[in-house]
């Protein structure tokens, strides 16, 4: 299979498995029935071609697969039920007609995955295996977690979802707020993925955060006056904007020694507009601060215009809004470029003695990457370079490893 038929087939799959579940409901059976059509998708289109519309292609066979399995699970009794409503969709014509190309159905998806049967933990887990095109393997990383153990959660939701014979329906005046938050959620996971992601031999995954920020576009037009869905799609632009200069060749640069003239301007513009126009309301949320934190450091020039004192105050304001070991992390970065590596290491023996950041999954690499720059600060190259090494060891991103083992060999 050639990659662009594997990138279209990526990018379809959410469309198709929304299509169905919109239509039957039944996550279970409709990602089945999903994961048939791309099998048969993969074996016909490299030698008969992509037909003119893919994903009604796609959509058409597994609406066929769909209707073949629930049949033929009728005679067990706990699919009685299915069948049933398989018989009634039959028999509507609205439920029998195919969408139009056209029709988009990840934000859709979006909504359905997060149902108010699932803990926040696994809506947000199912969204990503079902929209995203996450790895389970990725999906862990993300939670800070085992691959066996978001298996499990990943199953677990599923078989909830069955025994409470929950149907997959659009958010409720009661449940909005909840499912929107998920959702948010998702999205920021996904970008933070494709930012970063957490194996292979690409610092970046362009795929996913291209797709995020579309996400994130669809979620703001469909809640125009949503601050904080519209801090999110800021974050995400302005985030972005530095992708270029984040690497020469194969090798990471760092944010201070990034050549500014590679960052995107247009989305740095979009992105400050966007924030700029929902920072006067009175509820300040954790996407706009991060925002803003982002903002801060795309209206300089060169890194030494940087307001790290103002990064500093936005970290302290979004720890106690969101007080997790990677925003806390994050606060030792600007205090110590705002006041001193001194400082920096000291506020961050101080976290470690109370949160233990050394040792949470999301922060125990980075905590060693962050010691290492700030004992390489201070004059201190031998310790420096034994904690890049352990940073090294605990990432599984090759760009990463190789500029942390290299600062480390320049250390001695």
């Amino acid at each position: 299979m050639t990659p662009d038929v594997e990138h279209l087939l990526r990018t379809e799959a959410p469309q198709v498995l929304g299509a169905l579940v919109r239509r039957f409901g039944h996550f279970d059976i409709a990602e089945d029935a999903v994961q048939e059509a791309l099998l048969v998708a993969s074996r016909a289109w490299p030698t008969n071609g992509v037909p003119q519309n893919p994903r009604s292609w796609l959509i058409r066979i597994g609406y066929r697969r769909m209707v073949d399995l629930l049949r033929t699970d009728q005679a067990r009794r706990r699919r009685e039920q299915y069948a049933g409503m398989t018989e009634l969709a039959m028999q509507d014509r609205a439920r029998q007609a195919h969408p139009p190309p056209e029709t988009d159905d990840s934000l859709t998806l979006l909504l359905l995955c997060c149902h108010p049967a699932l803990s926040p933990s696994s809506q947000v887990a199912l969204t990503l295996r079902a929209v995203g095109g996450l790895t389970t393997a990725e999906i862990a990383h993300a939670h800070g977690t085992t691959e066996s153990t978001m298996g499990a959660r990943i199953s677990r939701a599923k078989q909830r979802l069955a025994r409470a014979g929950a149907r997959f329906t659009p958010p409720t005046d009661a449940d909005r707020d909840s499912r929107m938050n998920a959702v948010m959620q998702v999205l920021y996971l996904i970008f933070n993925e494709g930012y970063t992601a957490s194996t292979g031999d690409e610092l970046a995954r362009v795929d996913l955060t291209h797709e995020a920020i579309r996400l994130a576009r669809m979620l703001r037009d469909s809640l125009p006056d949503d601050p904080e869905v519209t801090g999110l799609l800021a974050l995400m632009l302005l985030t972005e904007s530095r992708r270029t200069a984040r690497t020469n060749g194969d090798e990471l640069v760092r944010l201070d020694e990034q050549d500014r003239t590679q960052w995107n301007p247009a989305l740095i513009r979009e992105g400050t507009q966007l924030i700029d126009s929902v920072w006067h309301r009175r509820e300040i949320g954790t996407y706009q601060l991060q925002a803003a934190i982002a903002a801060v450091h795309a209206a300089t020039t060169s890194p030494e215009q940087t307001d790290w004192p103002q990064i500093a105050a936005l970290y302290l304001w979004l720890e106690r809004l969101n007080p997790t070991a990677p925003v806390r992390l994050s606060r030792v970065v600007a205090v110590a470029h705002a006041y001193g590596p001194a400082r920096g290491l000291a506020l961050l023996d101080d976290l470690n003695r109370h949160y233990q950041l050394d040792q949470e999954p999301l922060t125990r690499q980075r905590e060693r990457a962050v010691r290492a720059h700030l004992l390489e600060m201070t004059g201190n190259p031998s310790s420096a370079a034994a904690r890049y090494r352990e940073a090294a060891d605990l990432t599984e991103n090759q760009v990463e490893r190789r500029y942390l083992l290299g600062r480390a060999d320049r250390l001695g």
